[in-house]
């Protein structure tokens, strides 16, 4: 039986965590190591300035006192005793879609187990509470066995997101669209009249592109995104080269 690393970023009770291990353990053994509190918008941190503590709960299913990223690495060097087959980190309460990517513990941690060669999967459900994480823990399910029977390119994740809704209309490959917000600095004032402000809310700018996932679940397809580890601009290579002259003596 293949054996499966489960993870997210909200927390080792998060009901999204349950309703994907309940899927996921009909096709493999899942060993879940989860953060003990919700670590959203951590992207890829590690702790390195503290130790950090495992407590085993019960067998197969571990808490870790720090980020995703660090559930992923301690997990993998020091608790997994063999190599998992797949990687899955969710289900997320909420869209990681467009630019949020790059804030996102559920996907940090499935960036980290590519990085460490193990086939990876994020998955996210697009909707506001309450959620119903059925229909995205069963395409969780049908990704992973995917994943398994066909594999990934090379130092490449997927980023799955599901519409919470009854009426999805089907399945989308999709490339990474832009998603930036709108007031989503708030300004406050403390008791004292001491100003201070709170980074959340405010309204998506939504992405018209019919080819990115922004668009995709707007418009009520599953978006599965194939993300790469290498950031670089290859076309920026070479207009540095060519346009800036930085190479010439």
């Amino acid at each position: 039986m293949p054996l499966f690393l489960i993870t997210n970023d909200d927390g080792i009770h998060s009901p999204g965590l349950d309703a994907l291990v309940q899927e996921l353990s009909r096709q493999a053994e899942c060993m879940v190591i989860a953060p003990d509190r919700d670590n959203s918008a951590v992207s890829h941190s590690l702790t390195m300035n503290r130790p950090l503590r495992v407590t085993e709960l019960e067998s197969g299913l571990y808490t870790l006192n720090g980020t995703p990223t660090d559930c992923v690495a301690i997990g993998l060097n020091k608790i997994v005793k063999k190599r998992p087959d797949l990687l899955v980190s969710g289900i997320n309460p909420g869209p990681n879609l467009g630019d949020d990517i790059s804030y996102s513990g559920t996907v940090s941690a499935a960036v980290e187990g590519t990085m460490y060669g193990i086939p990876s999967l994020a998955v996210s459900l697009a909707g506001e509470a309450p959620y119903d994480f059925t229909t995205a823990a069963e395409i969780a399910a049908k990704l992973a066995k995917l994943i398994l029977k066909q594999g990934l390119p090379k130092d490449t994740l997927l980023n799955a997101n599901i519409p919470q809704s009854d009426a999805v209309r089907g399945i989308k490959v999709t490339r990474q669209g832009r998603r930036l917000w709108d007031n989503a600095i708030q300004e406050t004032l403390d008791p004292w009249g001491r100003k201070h402000y709170w980074i959340g809310g405010g309204t998506p700018c939504p992405d018209s592109r019919e080819d990115t996932d922004v668009y995709a679940v707007t418009n009520g397809f599953i978006s599965v995104t194939p993300i790469h580890l290498d950031l670089t601009n290859h076309q920026g290579i070479e207009h540095l080269k060519n346009e800036w002259r930085l190479e010439e003596e």
